[in-house]
């Protein structure tokens, strides 16, 4: 028998990782937190990593599952709500550095035309208070 045509690992222990496998992708882990990933699947079959990197065919399996999964599914719907959010987040803070310096802009303004009004009161009450009688035409 060539190393082609031994079984990667025993009959038992790719039981263990496909009971294992079933239980994480229907959502009823019994000692992990749940989520889909390899590290899990040895966890939950109660083998060795090493071990189950020999189980070649059970990870082709799992990988043919988890690229369709309702799992993984929703992790990518997540990660494109996260993209899109991150944009709008972008595009707020932008909008918000705009107006932050038309604020900025107009508080000079304003200043500068409250410095000029000040002068000119000023300079109103500094003239002389002369009253020039003006005379009746005839």
């Amino acid at each position: 028998m060539t190393s082609a045509e031994r079984p990667s690992v025993s009959p038992r222990t790719e039981r263990a990782l496909r009971d294992a496998m079933e239980r994480l992708f229907t959502g009823r882990p019994t000692r992990t937190d749940g989520k889909l990933t390899k590290n899990n699947l040895w966890r939950e079959a109660g083998v060795s990593r090493a071990t189950m990197n020999r189980a070649t065919n059970v990870l082709a399996d799992w990988d043919n599952r988890i690229g369709h999964s309702p799992a993984r599914t929703q992790d990518r719907k997540q990660a494109e709500t996260i993209t899109a959010l991150r944009q709008h987040l972008r595009k707020a803070r932008t909008d918000r550095d705009r107006l932050q310096d038309q604020v900025d802009a107009a508080a000079t303004v304003i200043a500068a035309l409250y410095a000029e009004n000040a002068a000119l009161r000023e300079q109103i009450s500094n003239q002389s208070a002369i009253v020039v009688p003006l005379t009746p035409r005839r």
